[in-house]
């Protein structure tokens, strides 16, 4: 029996002999300087590559020059949709920018977090795209103590001076708090994940506390874990649809994972949307596929990643020099939809 050997990579020394070239000339062409060749060499050189079927070594030429021409983005839960939308425009913004994104998750645990930043520090990114799970100060301080810049990306910490980009979490709760009030409902109950080390889910339940009596409105706050408390989160749907009196009441749901646990429940328990309130924060495909179609605000993902990229490039452009961190906060866009129709 015969055995097929693996096929050898080509070498830059092989593709300047088959070019009749120096390897200087052929580093040059593959390192952005091939405008000190002349055409013809170009095209000799080109040919050779093609022939071999030579691939350059980004990874090795980026550390041998100190530009790995690499961002890093770590994810907090890479199912959430929020999440998979702003890594699109980072995506996305990373390749126009000459760049490629290397992506990790951790799924929402802070010792894979920790474990994750050691990770993409160990491939030289250039910068990194951080949504938090936990509080890693210590290792973000040590990643920009080596002039790595960071991003925050919807979720702050207290310790850590960095950029933050997301969503105005106070402006988005009024939104929702002024859309719902103006179709009348008068009692509403807020549905979230534990907020705990979790700024944007702290600011938003915050404003919904707040907003209420601004507003001359009544209601509750449930927050819960999603996974695992199917159970406790029709009790307390139910236990709040059922209360004496008969004010237009309504569900705001915190993100996209809460609007589809409350909508599942609300089918399950055969409850009529419009005549019950459904809102929920995140645009999602679905949303508008559920009769009566559920009122969202969406996110501006798409601005979102790109503005933690050029965050990012600003501040390596920037190197040694360090100004005060900034936060850019986008509204949402309010998508009206039957949910929210008495």
């Amino acid at each position: 029996m015969t055995t097929t050997p693996p096929l050898r990579r080509a070498t830059i020394l092989e593709v300047a002999r088959s070019a009749g070239a120096s390897k200087t000339s052929v580093s040059r062409y593959f390192s952005g300087e091939r405008e000190r060749l002349s055409r013809e060499l170009q095209a000799r050189i080109a040919e050779a590559a093609r022939c071999l079927g030579y691939r350059p070594n980004q990874m090795a030429r980026g550390l041998k020059g100190g530009h790995s021409r690499l961002i890093g983005m770590l994810v907090a839960d890479i199912r959430n949709p929020f999440s998979v939308a702003v890594m699109h425009g980072v995506e996305q913004a990373c390749r126009e920018q000459g760049y490629s994104l290397l992506v990790c998750n951790t799924d929402n645990d802070p010792a894979q977090e920790r474990a994750r930043l050691a990770l993409l520090a160990s491939y030289r990114v250039e910068g990194l795209v951080i949504n938090v799970a936990g509080r890693p100060s210590r290792e973000l301080h040590t990643l920009a103590d080596q002039g790595i810049p960071l991003v925050l990306l919807d979720r702050e910490l207290d310790l850590v001076e960095a950029d933050v980009v997301g969503l105005d979490n106070a402006g988005a709760i009024d939104m929702a708090l002024d859309h719902l009030a103006g179709q009348g409902y008068g009692e509403l109950l807020y549905v979230s994940e534990p907020p705990e080390q979790i700024s944007s889910r702290q600011r938003r339940l915050e404003r919904f506390r707040q907003g209420l009596g601004e507003r001359g409105l009544t209601g509750e706050a449930l927050c819960l874990a999603l996974e695992g408390q199917e159970g406790a989160l029709t009790d307390g749907i139910t236990t709040f649809l059922a209360r004496p009196g008969r004010p237009p009441r309504a569900l705001l749901c915190a993100n996209g994972n809460v609007t589809l646990a409350v909508t599942r429940t609300l089918q399950r328990l055969g409850i009529r949307l419009g005549e019950t309130g459904l809102l929920g924060i995140d645009e999602l495909d679905w949303c508008e596929l559920v009769p009566p179609g559920i009122t969202t605000l969406a996110q501006p993902t798409a601005m979102i990643g790109q503005a933690a990229v050029d965050r990012l490039l600003q501040r390596l452009e920037a190197s040694g020099h360090r100004a005060p961190p900034r936060r850019l906060h986008y509204q949402p866009t309010l998508i009206s939809r039957g949910s929210t129709r008495r």
